[in-house]
């Protein structure tokens, strides 16, 4: 076989180059055995991405094969561009979590656009419709002097993006810590609907089907963009612009109008998105599933930047990108729908039996160039596929447990109950995002149910369009969940809580939840405490979605997250779609009317306060000891929550979670501006009042309801097992806890609504 051949402005390739892509020195000699040569530059960069960590999940894979990926209502599990589970009539949700958390670092407006950008295409590309985002975002300390410019960026980032191509972000997740200082942590979500027998799948398949490459042009924007997510940051890492994308949103909306008219047309064989890696990464995964080859004729990728070369063309990650793979014979449908929506398409090669990712290219051509060169294409990549993908590197890493906390710290001491609380939920950690919500288009298409901090989970309608022309009507709850504290002091349960909080989010707004996405955020898996913090992690997952019947459907592993060898909390972060049978089952989180009795539904208190909101601001660090989960209490309880939904008995719904009961409670009063008077929850072991008001543990519901329903709520409890304590009933313009505090529903909401003014100002 003739070796390929070197560009002339290619430099010599060697271990050192190698080592500067992020391959070890192993690595680079399996490579040499596995050619028997010394590989061209632009076949260094290719397997260079392909075996990053963010492509290739060398460090992970073993552990992921762990987690529940299947069940009555998967239609499709990991794999593929997204996960899709069956919303019934015919119809399926489709669904991702992504992270785009370096980039966003770098260049926060872009990064966290273009992280938009590139869910909204994992989804589209599966033939289903966007219908709404959520969003997970983490920020360093409220006071660090880098977090208003990047909170600013990111927020305007997703706001840009998702208002912009028309696809409403409904909810999601903020928080602030000194771990996330130097590298923040943004992760994407996105829902779409499809016909379940038109999905749509990333194969090359039928040998000599013409590969098309359809949408934006290329350009350098990007390139090594995997790589570097596959790296910690240090000090050089803010002067990385180039390996940032740049979007546009306009140009999204025109794919995803001519990809869901192409795929209508019935046209395809297989489609992906052009995301991390580009066009390598796409051609290569797709090729791969079908267990085809697939060669690549570079002369033909359309261009908007002069002098490209096939390792600039192959490692690109210039956005609003598809490749497609047509039927025999019908490839000029694709020109023609491209042609009406204005968008740049090319045959750029041929899906082949070689198994081999095969590229050629006319050294020096380019033809943006006014004189037009010659075209005399040579072989500038020729690898197995397999070196890429199923045969890339994987990593049994080193594990070394972390001692749990055996001891709480001394709790500290408390002089105003009152003006903790209100200290409390005014601070970035739980007061409102209104700033974030009110740069969101949360309504556009109209199918919002519940705005952002109406309801424990977003809600959404959808309307699901039938060959014959019918609409149906469809209600989908979402939600986005993690608190990396709890994952600190125990990886397993934390995760597990993670779970089973995002679950219980969907029940307390009236849906059943059906499947699970995840985005993995640790930090260098080269550390053995990381490993073991990530393994156990994936445990507490599958633990959790085994019990809840929740499954895996698609997901997304982010390592290195750390700035000069200090690691972000791992932080897990987990979203569930859910499903409501009726709008009317629709729960919100607000007390409604004078007069409704409040009671508590779930696990008694025992008063833990490790890993707490309240507890880390009074020492200035994660500690204490870890409070746990009893993961078959909490699958009683979310079953009591969604019969009384169902059954429509309850006028609100809220779980205990961040800022524990009292911050709840004082939720739940702020939204109507009713308020209350009640008594603490009787909790399971004598503790002081402050730790019974702020303790962050898991299977607990604040509810409220019709004094007349009282007997079906409790009879609903004591069907399931679930303690049921009446605690009060919603009334006046106070929230009066007896014996404990008394405070006016004004000054909470004053103070709520001022969280974050300290770090964007009062705008």
């Amino acid at each position: 076989m003739k070796a390929p051949l070197a560009m002339p402005s290619d430099p010599s390739v060697d271990l050192a180059l190698a080592k500067s892509f992020g391959l070890n020195e192993t690595e680079y000699k399996h490579v040499l055995e596995v050619l028997g040569r010394t590989p061209t530059y632009a076949e260094l960069g290719v397997v260079s991405v392909m075996w990053s960590e963010h492509c290739s999940y060398k460090s992970s894979r073993i552990h992921l094969r762990r987690l529940p990926t299947s069940g009555p209502r998967v239609v499709q599990g990991p794999g593929e561009n997204a996960g899709a589970v069956d919303i019934g009539d015919g119809f399926c949700a489709v669904f991702k979590m992504e992270s785009h958390n370096h980039p966003s670092y770098i260049e926060p407006y872009q990064g966290a656009a273009t992280g938009v950008g590139g869910i909204l295409r994992d989804v589209f590309t599966m033939g289903a419709r966007p219908v709404a985002s959520l969003n997970s975002l983490r920020f360093g300390r409220p006071d660090h002097p880098k977090t208003p410019a990047l909170l600013r960026g990111v927020v305007a980032g997703i706001g840009g993006y998702g208002n912009s191509i028309g696809v409403p972000t409904v909810g999601g997740e903020l928080q602030f810590d000194s771990s996330y200082d130097g590298n923040i942590l943004v992760n994407a979500f996105t829902v779409g609907v499809a016909r379940t027998e038109g999905l749509f799948f990333g194969k090359a398949s039928g040998i000599g089907n013409a590969v098309i490459y359809v949408g934006a042009r290329t350009g350098r924007d990007g390139i090594h963009g995997a790589t570097m997510a596959s790296a910690e940051f240090d000090d050089h890492s803010e002067k990385k612009l180039p390996t940032v994308q740049v979007g546009d949103p306009f140009m999204e909306k025109l794919l995803l109008e001519a990809c869901l008219e192409i795929f209508a047309t019935d046209c395809l064989e297989g489609v992906q998105d052009m995301g991390a890696a580009g066009l390598t990464s796409s051609s290569v995964e797709m090729a791969a599933r079908a267990g085809n080859g697939i060669e690549l004729d570079l002369d033909m990728i359309p261009r908007r930047a002069r002098k490209l070369s096939p390792y600039e063309m192959l490692l690109s990650e210039s956005q609003e990108r598809m490749l497609m793979v047509a039927k025999p014979g019908r490839e000029n449908e694709v020109f023609e729908i491209c042609k009406k929506w204005d968008l740049d398409v090319a045959i750029i090669g041929r899906v082949t039996d070689t198994g081999r990712f095969v590229c050629k290219a006319t050294p020096a051509f380019d033809p943006l160039e006014d004189i037009k060169s010659k075209r005399e294409a040579v072989v500038a990549v020729d690898l197995p596929i397999g070196i890429l993908t199923d045969d890339a590197p994987k990593y049994q890493r080193p594990e070394r447990a972390v001692a749990p906390n055996t001891e709480d710290p001394a709790t500290p001491k408390v002089t105003d109950v009152a003006q903790e609380i209100v200290a409390l939920l005014g601070s970035p950690n739980i007061g409102s995002r209104q700033w974030v919500w009110r740069q969101y288009d949360h309504i556009v298409r109209d199918g919002t149910v519940f705005r952002p901090g109406q309801s424990d989970a977003a809600v959404v309608r959808v309307f699901c369009e039938e060959p014959n022309g019918r609409t149906r009507e469809k209600f989908l709850a979402l939600s986005v969940d993690c608190n990396g504290r709890h994952v600190e002091l125990d990886p397993q349960a934390g995760a597990a809580m993670a779970v089973a909080e995002c679950a219980r989010n969907i029940v307390c707004s009236g849906g059943q939840p059906l499947g699970l996405t995840d985005c993995l955020n640790f930090g260098s898996p080269e550390k053995p405490e990381t490993m073991w913090r990530f393994a156990r992690a994936v445990d507490g997952i599958a633990e959790a979605c085994n019990a809840l019947s929740v499954p895996v459907v698609s997901g997304n592993v982010s390592l290195y997250n750390e700035t000069d060898g200090r690691s972000i909390l791992p932080t897990p972060s987990v979203a569930i779609v859910g499903q409501l049978e009726s709008a009317d089952d629709r729960l919100g989180s607000a007390f409604v009317a004078e007069g409704d009795i409040i009671a508590h539904i779930g696990m008694p208190s025992r008063g833990a306060l490790g890993g707490s909101e309240w507890l880390t601001q009074k020492l200035g660090r994660v500690d204490g000891q870890p409070v746990g989960i009893d993961l078959d209490a909490e699958v009683r309880l979310q079953k009591a929550i969604l019969s009384l939904a169902r059954a429509r008995v309850l006028q609100s719904a809220h779980d205990i979670s961040d800022g524990g009961f009292a911050c709840c409670l004082a939720e739940s009063c702020i939204a109507n501006g009713l308020g209350c008077i009640v008594t603490i929850p009787t909790p399971a072991s004598e503790a002081a009042p402050e730790a019974l008001l702020f303790a962050e543990e898991p299977s607990r519901v604040l509810v409220s309801f019709k004094k007349s329903n009282q007997g079906a709520v409790e009879a609903a409890c004591l069907k399931y097992g679930v303690v049921f304590e009446v605690l009060g009933a919603v009334g006046g313009k106070a929230m009066a806890i007896e014996k404990v505090a008394h405070i006016d529903v004004g000054a909470l909401k004053r103070a709520h609504h001022n969280a974050l003014a300290s770090i964007i100002g009062d705008d």
